[in-house]
Parts: structure tokens; C-alpha cells; sequence
């Protein structure tokens, strides 16, 4: 069977490794992203004439199109103002796995299918970072019909070794999302919240965190993100304090729509908030800690 020809958008920090794992998976990948330096990244060493010149251009007569953008906003330009989803091949199937509400998610979807009723929508956040998406070791959270997520499964494996049909719905998986972001901003910040009493009650945080990551205080964020936490230099950003302020805010927003009080998720907002408000919204999520040194009067 002829593998789909897939248009990728939004190469970055972890759309890129997403992209090059098709490729190395034997797919023919047509990638773009408004940094032309991101698509000769995922084209070196192939003809020039692959570099597409825009969303138009690497969509034509794509089977497949993975949205892996920062926003909705995005994905709605790409497809509609840009002209990506007029370009896609006869029966192709839309996967958006950016992290969106769910009520911008099933918004998006109903647009698609007003403009083109045989396209199919996959609705399929992922999480894992980084290293999972360089790794293929996503988590990935997807929500469509039966046909057509049998249709794109091959695909959306090769990205994610953790694949969950959470539902029918389009919006289910990015509820799903929600739901993970919860845990991951509630843990981020508890890690910090933890480490900075450590240190406020004379205790060395370098020897705080081996007995918290051998406890039961252990949790994933504490294990990658507290180690971050106590270098003096700013880290290297694996996900900025940003991201966390847009996913907290999509938390809240799920919360609202299906009528669910998040009093936790809303204390870790805040605290995203003060760091981005010191101007620390670019770098590395693990800087919230530096929240909690403020308040302490420890910076």
C-alpha cells in the first residue's frame, strides 16, 4: 500500500523531530514553518525544490496534514487564510495536535467540514516533551471516528509509541490534554514550592531533591524539571514559562465549559503568571521557581 504524502506545519522544538521521524519512517514529508531556516533543517541534504514557499505549496496533494502549531489561531490561518486545506488531495485527513480547548477544537472542525466534507479531522494533542518527540515516544491523545482514525493510525504511531483513541468526539482529546495539564502545572509548581521552603528553611535544595525524586513526593515534572530548577544559570528551554500560561489558561477555560471547579490549577496559573510578569515568560518553565524566591525574598 503507497504510504500518504504528508504536509507538516509547525517545526519546532518538537514538530521538527516529529517530522524527521516520518521521514526516516519512509513517508514523503512536505514541511513548513514561517522560519525558512526550520524547513531547510528538515530538508537537508534533499533538493532545494522540496523547500516549500508556503501553505499552499506543501499541502498540494498532501493525503495528510499535521497542524502541529502553537494555537488554534494558527492552525485556522494556515488552513483557511493561507490556503492549505483548498490544496489537499481528494479524501485527506487533518491531524491537529497542538494544545487547544476543546471547544476551539470542535469550532475548527466544524469549519473544516463546512469547506471540504471529505476531509477528515483528527483531533490529537500530544504530550512528552522534547526527547519524546525526538524519540517517537509521545503520548498521544486522539479523538475522531473509527474510519478515520484507523486511517491515520500508521501515522500518528510513528510519532507516539503511547496511543489512546480517547473517544469519537473531536474536542475529547484536547479535553484530555486539559486534563493532563492539570497534573503537569500542578506538579511543576509544587516541585518549586517544595524546593524553595527547602531552601528557606536552611536545607541545601541540592540535598532536598534526591529525597524528594526517592519518595513519595516523586512525580515525572520533579524528576525533569526540579534539577533545572537549581542551576544558576538559566537552562536551556525545553518548554518556556509561556507555554504553561497557555495551557493553564486552556485548563481553565475546559474547566468553565464543562463546569468544573480547578481551584489547584488556577493557584499554578498564578504563579506563571508572576514569573512571565518578570519578564521570564521566554525561558525554560522551570524558572517558576523564581516566583516562589520572590515571595520569599530569596532572589
Amino acid at each position: 500500500m503507497t504510504k500518504p504524502r504528508i504536509a507538516f506545519f509547525g517545526l519546532g522544538a518538537m514538530g521538527l523531530h516529529m517530522a524527521r521521524k516520518l521521514q526516516s519512517a519512509d513517508y514523503d514529508v512536505h514541511g513548513f514553518d514561517i522560519r525558512p531556516e526550520a524547513v531547510e533543517a528538515l530538508h537537508e541534504g534533499q533538493e532545494k525544490s522540496r523547500c516549500a514557499k508556503s501553505a499552499r505549496e506543501a499541502a498540494q496533494g498532501a493525503n495528510v496534514i499535521v497542524l502541529m502549531t502553537v494555537s488554534h489561531f494558527q492552525a485556522h490561518s494556515i488552513l483557511f487564510t493561507d490556503g492549505a486545506l483548498d490544496s489537499l488531495a481528494q479524501g485527506a485527513d487533518i491531524l491537529l495536535m497542538a494544545t487547544c480547548s476543546k471547544q476551539a477544537c470542535a469550532d475548527l472542525a466544524t469549519q473544516v467540514a463546512e469547506r471540504r466534507p471529505d476531509v477528515g479531522f483528527v483531533d490529537a494533542p500530544v504530550s512528552g516533551g522534547t526527547e519524546g518527540a525526538m524519540t517517537g515516544g509521545l503520548t498521544i491523545m486522539a479523538a475522531a471516528q473509527d474510519d478515520v482514525f484507523g486511517r491515520v493510525e500508521p501515522v500518528l504511531r510513528i510519532m507516539g509509541s503511547k496511543l489512546y483513541h480517547v473517544g469519537k468526539q473531536v474536542g475529547q482529546g484536547s479535553a484530555m490534554k486539559a486534563v493532563n495539564q492539570v497534573l503537569c502545572g500542578i506538579h511543576l509548581a509544587a516541585a518549586a514550592e517544595a524546593l524553595a521552603l527547602a531552601a528557606a528553611s536552611g536545607i541545601d535544595p541540592e540535598v532536598a531533591l534526591p529525597i524528594v525524586q526517592n519518595s513519595a513526593a516523586s512525580s515525572w515534572m520533579l524528576q525533569q524539571r526540579a534539577p533545572r530548577m537549581l542551576q544558576k544559570e538559566d537552562p536551556e528551554v525545553k518548554s518556556a514559562v509561556n507555554l504553561f500560561l497557555k495551557d493553564l489558561d486552556i485548563v481553565s477555560q475546559t474547566g468553565k465549559q464543562v463546569g468544573a471547579a480547578l481551584p489547584l490549577s488556577v493557584a499554578a496559573l498564578q504563579m506563571f503568571v508572576s514569573a512571565a510578569a518578570r519578564g521570564d515568560g521566554a525561558k525554560d518553565d522551570s524558572r517558576v521557581i523564581k516566583s516562589y524566591w520572590a515571595m520569599n525574598g530569596q532572589l
